[in-house]
């Protein structure tokens, strides 16, 4: 067991230390030494886990939607809004994240990395709240949950590249702010939306108190 337990704490160094690095320098200029450095783990180690460089970015890609795990919420929608604003805080602290989604919009990463599957779990976890929003009572009948969840993953995954050129991300809830302000009228029935939050400080606060937040 404790053996077990170790193998887990160094793959997981050598992730977050992928991450960081492939955050910093993209795919092409990343190398294993760096790698290799910034996890202060042994050659070996690194190979027994994983065999190429095209393997830890596989790796670090598949890290990229656990970042938005949030409390459970009663109105679906208003979970959907949470996941946004965190996964958004979360890229201001975590390296991880950060060279997850870097690689996955990455053009000059080889073919052979899967960069389309955090943008297809990030659309099935999604389409799954919404058809629990819409059995709920809280969409309006026009919304297709398929499509609506593709348009979301795609504007965030603009917003938060055009947040990184200008301000560091650090305009990131804002922008977020906005992008709920347009979006929700045109999926959400009327009655619901004054109760939904969707201030620019909301990942803020999902992250200091989720059980208050989940209540």
């Amino acid at each position: 067991m404790a053996k077990q337990e170790r193998a887990i704490r160094t793959r997981q160094a050598i992730v977050e230390a992928a991450g960081e690095v492939f955050d910093e320098h993209g795919y092409t200029s990343t190398t294993i030494a760096m790698v290799l450095e910034r996890s202060a783990v042994t050659k070996g180690a690194l190979y027994f886990h994983f065999p190429s460089k095209e393997a830890l970015a596989q790796a670090v890609l598949g890290e990229q939607v656990p970042f938005g795990s949030v409390p459970p919420q009663a109105c679906k929608l208003q979970e959907i809004v949470d996941m946004t604003f965190v996964v958004g805080q979360r890229l201001l602290t975590s390296s991880l994240l950060r060279g997850s989604i870097r690689l996955a919009v990455d053009q000059e990463a080889p073919a052979r990395i899967d960069h389309g599957g955090p943008f297809r779990q990030w659309s099935e976890r999604l389409e799954e709240l919404l058809e629990q929003a819409r059995e709920r009572g809280e969409l309006l009948p026009t919304v297709q949950p398929r499509q609506t969840v593709e348009l979301l993953v795609g504007c965030f995954s603009g917003i938060q590249l055009m947040s990184r050129a200008l301000t560091g991300r650090a305009d990131l809830g804002e922008r977020l702010s906005v992008l709920w302000t347009h979006i929700l009228p045109s999926i959400a029935v009327p009655g619901l939306l004054p109760a939904l939050d969707t201030k620019a400080d909301r990942g803020v606060r999902v992250l200091e108190a989720p059980e208050r937040v989940a209540s």
